[in-house]
């Protein structure tokens, strides 16, 4: 985005298309004469205030309501104009334009939301929590990025900096005063308490790499020989005719998606094309796509037929498949084989044995693909975690472990507690640079 704006901004910020209402929102100082200018009339702090919205010529360009929140008690902490008109296209484009004429500029992604976080009326953790609010694929993962936009999240990074920093003062005085060192740190317990700092950032860096989850879900790629029934699981999974199904070997020459919900974490099943070899063109190239796919994958279920179990054309297929990346067996057609649904393990390798036809063992299946992503099924500590909160934790559980270790080379453990501190600062936006700060924003809706 670049650095920040000032002025006044505008923009559309409701989705596009049609609809009942439409808002138009502007942020910047001193708008009230910018209000009585576009209505005729000087509008009440947070009142909604029914108003004809004037080009101009003075001719109405549509009426609705206006709301008028003046600066500090606000969203970005300047004033704000919400214009809530018809929400028709051609409308909610006159109503900006006329904006853009008073001196208003075009608002970027983001630029409301990071003007709040500038402004102080948000913290970055708060302020990537709009946009994953916005963007929330399921319920769990809207109540997670609620509970992060009400501070929740925040509070505890700032609970744990707060202790870092008690630490980082008990430890720093000793190197003033080197012939009491043991003294202090063993009055004080600094290697307790330390203990329990690794342990918390530890527990919290784990409650973040399960909620990722909520946001990107987990890679779920059907992988195997041709008509061991990779098609019919997945539309077992969606619960609809995603696939196409028959008899004839090679049907699915491309790959095939569909997403999923169990228990709110999102899973991205892809059917990909038998894999065998073949003269046939198309179906070539729907191997090398299987292929791509299954490198990219979170996790492979390998189908095979149950009433064969893993044959040589199956291990041939099983010893390809990328080491880096969790497999599990599914031996399908549990029915026609006259075996129960049931979970075992072969040589230390998950397999499952279901029908994909009739549903038998897809609740095995669910749990399995739970696990693999880490899930514990308490949705609620979860926190809704991005890349770089993740990159941020798992630093501070580096520096603060070295620092456990290097309790008996004081100036070393004193500059990695720092490290670990400054670590959780950049989470919340205590030490962000101008730079990420443009690439955070620029990934939100224009009109947030």
């Amino acid at each position: 985005m670049g650095s920040p704006r000032t002025g006044i901004i505008a923009a559309i910020a409701t989705a596009p298309g049609r609809g009942g209402i439409g808002v138009v929102r502007v942020s910047g100082a001193s708008l009230l004469a910018f209000a009585e200018t576009l209505t005729g009339r000087s509008p009440q702090p947070r009142h909604a205030t029914l108003s004809g919205f004037q080009g101009s010529d003075g001719v109405v360009i549509d009426q609705g309501l206006l709301l008028y929140f003046p600066a500090p008690h606000s969203f970005t902490g300047e004033d704000v104009l919400e214009l809530q008109g018809h929400g028709g296209p051609v409308v909610l484009q006159m109503l900006l334009a006329r904006c853009l004429e008073l001196g208003a500029g075009l608002a970027g992604p983001g630029e409301f939301s990071q003007r709040a976080f500038l402004n102080g009326k948000l913290d970055l953790v708060q302020a990537e929590a709009v946009a994953d609010l916005i963007e929330a694929g399921s319920a769990a993962a809207a109540r997670s990025a609620l509970r992060s936009l009400s501070g929740e999240f925040s509070r505890e990074i700032a609970a744990l900096v707060a202790r870092l920093v008690e630490l980082r003062m008990l430890v720093e005085a000793t190197l003033d005063f080197p012939e009491e060192e043991v003294d202090i740190l063993r009055d004080t317990d600094v290697a307790r308490r330390l203990s329990c700092i690794v342990a918390d950032v530890s527990s919290l860096h784990q409650r973040a790499r399960a909620g990722r989850l909520l946001r990107s879900g987990l890679h779920v790629v059907l992988a195997g020989l041709p008509n061991v029934g990779k098609s019919s699981l997945l539309n077992r999974l969606a619960g609809e005719e995603c696939a196409i199904v028959t008899e004839v070997p090679g049907t699915t020459r491309d790959a095939v998606r569909e997403t999923i919900a169990v228990e709110g974490i999102p899973l991205h099943i892809i059917d990909t094309a038998g894999l065998r070899d073949t003269d046939d063109v198309v179906e070539k190239i729907g191997i090398e796509r299987a292929w791509r796919e299954i490198e990219r994958a979170d996790v492979v279920l390998q189908l095979v037929d149950a009433r064969t179990g893993e044959t040589p054309a199956d291990h041939a297929i099983g010893v390809r498949l990328p080491a880096s990346i969790e497999r599990i067996v599914v031996e399908n057609k549990c029915d026609l084989a006259g075996k129960a649904a049931l979970r075992f393990l072969v040589e230390g390798r998950v397999h499952l044995r279901l029908s994909a036809k009739c549903g038998e063992g897809i609740g095995l299946l669910h749990d399995e693909l739970l696990r693999v992503a880490g899930w514990s099924g308490h949705g609620e500590d979860v926190v809704l975690a991005r890349e770089r909160h993740l990159e941020a934790l798992g630093m501070a559980v580096e520096k603060s472990a070295l620092a456990m270790r290097r309790l008996d080379q004081i100036e070393l453990c004193a500059e990695e507690l720092r490290l670990a501190q400054e670590a959780l600062s950049r989470i919340t936006g205590e030490f962000t640079a101008d730079d990420l700060l443009g690439e955070i924003f620029s990934r939100f809706c224009i009109g947030k």
